[in-house]
């Protein structure tokens, strides 16, 4: 029956897609997969551009350095050595690590700044290029195509997405891009390798799942972990890490761990959201460095990326995007946006807007056989000429419009000095003098954050007695007003 689907799938993808079937790297067994090692390697490229102008990558150049050197040892010593390795530290301050088909490896800050040795650091990064190796990535992106030629070859081949047949859409690659429980578990195990390889303690993982379990239960939600989303079941795998650790494995004999030298790295590494780079203030979206607002319709679901400011109202069927444009003219902005296919203008507007040069249109557009009604504003400001979008179904305009004119003509300069000057929170190192609680570390060395928050990027909890001479986070300064 497989050989007959496989046949069929020959038949039905389009040829410059059909590789066939590959010999795993990893396990020397052959996979099915629809991409050479250069279109993987292009694939990757191609994602790495989107996700870097989306989150950023983070200003520390010794940190991304230290952390590319750990990386490139550790990739040059597994089984796909040749391959363009790129490991970068985003600024985003969710707690979160992936890799990317062709060698592009991600941690945030976020996940940095709850690591506590250069150990926990070499196993989330040698997890990821065990992904790599694997080629996971590529195997669940070849399954992605299959699905699109029919649902039905696609789940025979990835027979966990059955579940999901009847509502899969728009949201299937996604679906299919969640690494299987048996691909995490590969990915552990050959983490542990490439890491003790390079002589660090593999106990450290235990820590990291110990931690990551814990931050999924954190209050702030901000930091819920989005390497809890792909990578499921912490207490789990931290058991069957500590199996494999505790033994006389050979092969597991690492000892590296470097807990102070780690810790110096974060000294003054920024910690949450960095308002700097704007924030949502209840509906309001303020930007201190560019000294600009915006009003987002009230109840609103709201993101804020490097790219674009979004917004989408409960019902899912109303946006409003906030960006910028390569146009210096709001008029000759207006007039690109104008020629889209499929717009219909219904009414125009020059008039400034705070004082600021603008371009507003309403307008009406079909695509896809759905029609939509919206409003688009061209700003100038400072060096930059901004686009706000709203639009909605032509349906839901009568409920919608109003809301989204108001939003969209609601940019205003800024030049309140609580706004303009508002700094992040960041990490500040602490030693202890005398031995000492966990409660009476976080009383005599207070922290912006939750004592349980504390507890979590520190590897402590309540009542355990830290000695004297230990070297601890704490995080400083009070972040975006609320």
């Amino acid at each position: 029956m497989t050989r007959l689907l496989l046949w069929l799938v020959l038949i039905l993808v389009p040829a410059p897609l059909v590789q066939g079937c590959a010999v795993n790297p990893v396990t020397g067994q052959r996979q099915f997969v629809l991409f050479s090692e250069s279109q993987e390697i292009e694939m990757g490229r191609q994602a790495d551009r989107d996700i870097v102008a989306s989150l950023g990558i983070y200003d520390d150049p010794g940190l991304t350095q230290w952390m590319d050197e750990m990386g490139q040892r550790m990739a040059a010593a597994s089984e796909r050595p040749d391959l363009p390795w790129t490991f970068r530290i985003l600024d985003d301050p969710t707690i979160n690590a992936f890799a990317l088909p062709g060698g592009f490896i991600y941690m945030t800050r976020g996940i940095l700044t709850h690591l506590n040795s250069d150990a926990e650091v070499a196993g989330i990064v040698g997890h990821e290029i065990g992904h790599v190796t694997a080629r996971h990535g590529v195997v669940r992106v070849s399954q992605a195509q299959l699905a699109q030629l029919g649902l039905g070859i696609g789940m025979v081949l990835a027979p966990d997405l059955q579940p999901f047949g009847e509502v899969a859409g728009a949201g299937l690659q996604l679906l299919f891009l969640r690494n299987s429980r048996e691909a995490e578990r590969e990915a552990d195990d050959l983490g542990l390798r490439y890491m003790t390889e390079q002589d660090y303690d593999p106990r450290a993982v235990a820590r990291v799942f110990e931690m990551l379990g814990r931050a999924s239960g954190a209050e702030d939600g901000e930091r819920i972990p989005g390497f809890l989303s792909t990578h499921p079941d912490p207490g789990e795998r931290r058991g069957r890490i500590l199996e494999r650790t505790t033994g006389d494995d050979p092969e597991l004999a690492g000892s590296r761990d470097d807990r102070e030298g780690y810790l110096q790295r974060l000294e003054g590494m920024t910690f949450g959201e960095d308002p700097r780079q704007g924030y949502f203030r209840q509906n309001i979206f303020y930007h201190p460095e560019l000294a600009f607002r915006l009003d987002f319709p009230s109840g609103w679901r709201t993101a804020n990326t490097r790219s674009e400011v979004q917004g989408v109202s409960p019902e899912q069927d109303a946006v409003l995007l906030l960006g910028f444009v390569e146009e210096a003219s709001p008029r000759a902005a207006r007039d690109q946006f104008m020629r889209g296919q499929g717009m219909a203008e219904v009414g125009r507007s020059d008039a400034s807007i705070d004082g600021l040069d603008a371009a507003a249109a309403d307008f009406r557009i079909s695509q896809d056989g759905q029609d939509f009604r919206g409003r688009v504003l061209f700003i100038r400001h400072g060096d930059a000429t901004y686009r706000v979008l709203g639009y909605s179904r032509q349906a839901a305009w009568g409920a919608r419009g109003e809301s989204i004119q108001r939003a969209v003509v609601s940019f205003r300069r800024v030049a309140d000095p609580a706004i303009l000057n508002v700094q992040p929170r960041r990490i500040e190192l602490v030693r202890t003098d005398t031995e000492m609680t966990f409660e009476g570390f976080v009383q005599r060395h207070p922290s912006t954050i939750p004592a349980d928050d504390v507890g979590v990027m520190n590897g402590l909890r309540p009542g355990q007695v830290i000695p004297a001479g230990t070297l601890l986070k704490r995080v400083v300064g009070e972040g975006a007003p609320r």
